[in-house]
């Protein structure tokens, strides 16, 4: 267990996010900015890097994936306009911290995660944390949530070539998806939003993630 001592450390460099990192690169959500002041990241964080769990690039989690860096986390959270009633699905579950986000802002989170491993971890430590309002599936998240279901909000947290067809698919109405989007170095961060079946884009910086393997997706 952490320390006063450590505890005490991570809720100032916590605060120094906010107000350096977050509303500083121009976050303005209140209530994106409440929850990621709130949520330990240092939980979601391997026990090596835990002294740099709130400095603002990603960092390796195994099998090579990362965790997003703070700012990233908050500028997709503050575009996909989350509230209350939002059923969201997320594309990898990867760490967890941005399920744990979510799953405050949302009224239920549908994660996917490929590799059993790291869903497993983010599993264990979101129920540490009591966080009850979040359903795991391990597989192909470019495939979609399995079955007919549909969600007001979906965000991949990992690089597509272009927005896989299924996920397109499970997207609401009115709904709003958030997706790293070109090859396998950098990317272009996209909002889409569907309007009586259309999807209007908008582009909002580039970002670089890891690869989202899958059949919609990248090969292994």
């Amino acid at each position: 267990m952490d320390s006063q001592k450590n505890k005490n450390r991570f809720a100032l460099a916590r605060h120094q996010m906010l107000d350096y990192d977050l509303i500083g690169r121009g976050i303005t959500d209140a209530e994106v900015l409440r929850v990621m002041g709130e949520i330990r990241r240092e939980e979601f964080v391997p026990q090596n890097y835990r002294s740099q769990a709130y400095a603002d690039g990603p960092l390796p989690i195994g099998l090579e994936q990362t965790i997003s860096q703070p700012y990233i986390v908050a500028l997709m959270t503050q575009e996909l306009r989350l509230n209350r009633d939002c059923e969201v699905l997320e594309i990898g579950t990867g760490s967890g911290y941005q399920t744990a986000i979510l799953s405050r802002l949302a009224k239920k989170v549908y994660t996917i995660e490929r590799l059993a491993q790291l869903a497993e971890s983010a599993q264990a430590v979101l129920d540490r944390l009591s966080v009850k309002n979040v359903e795991f599936h391990i597989g192909d998240g470019s495939c979609g949530w399995p079955g007919e279901k549909t969600f007001d909000r979906i965000i991949v947290t990992a690089a597509v070539p272009e927005v896989p067809q299924p996920l397109v698919n499970q997207l609401d109405d009115g709904g709003l998806m958030v997706a790293p989007v070109g090859g396998a170095g950098v990317q272009e961060l996209m909002l889409y939003e569907k309007k009586k079946g259309r999807i209007i884009r908008k582009l909002i910086c580039d970002v670089r993630f890891v690869k989202l393997v899958g059949e919609f997706s990248f090969e292994q």
